[in-house]
């Protein structure tokens, strides 16, 4: 299953190399021993974050008009059957929770659709 999430990690890093406006980075979390101590070493950005993680650029409107800024994103790569753990849920919900573009891809489509801008809503005032 492994080789299979692999290529469909690479299938999405490719479809999204087109936009201009995001730019990702494969995430690789795990522990191995130190060769001279044997003490494990931790490596990546925390436990149960996602695979791919990077920032789409913006454009803000009204007050901010032209400025641009990096949204964090982070993508987590699961085969048609694959689940989530606890700690990759937790992940994907404190970003979203806190402003980030966060989801998990199946396929490049799905990526797309979670990186794509979602309308906002109109709000008026009524006198």
């Amino acid at each position: 299953m492994a080789n299979f999430e692999t290529n469909i990690q690479q299938r999405i890093r490719l479809a999204l190399g087109t936009d201009p406006n995001v730019r990702l980075f494969r995430n690789q979390v795990g522990q191995l021993p130190d060769p001279r101590t044997g003490r494990p070493v931790q490596f990546g950005l925390a436990k149960g974050s996602a695979d791919l993680v990077g920032f789409k650029t913006v454009t803000i409107t009204s007050d901010m008009v032209g400025q641009s800024f990096a949204q964090f994103v982070s993508i987590e790569v699961k085969t048609p059957n694959g689940r989530l753990t606890t700690s990759q849920q937790s992940w994907l919900n404190t970003l979203k929770t806190a402003g980030a573009i966060a989801g998990v891809a199946r396929s490049p489509e799905d990526a797309i659709r979670i990186i794509s801008p979602v309308p906002h809503a109109t709000f008026t005032c009524g006198a």
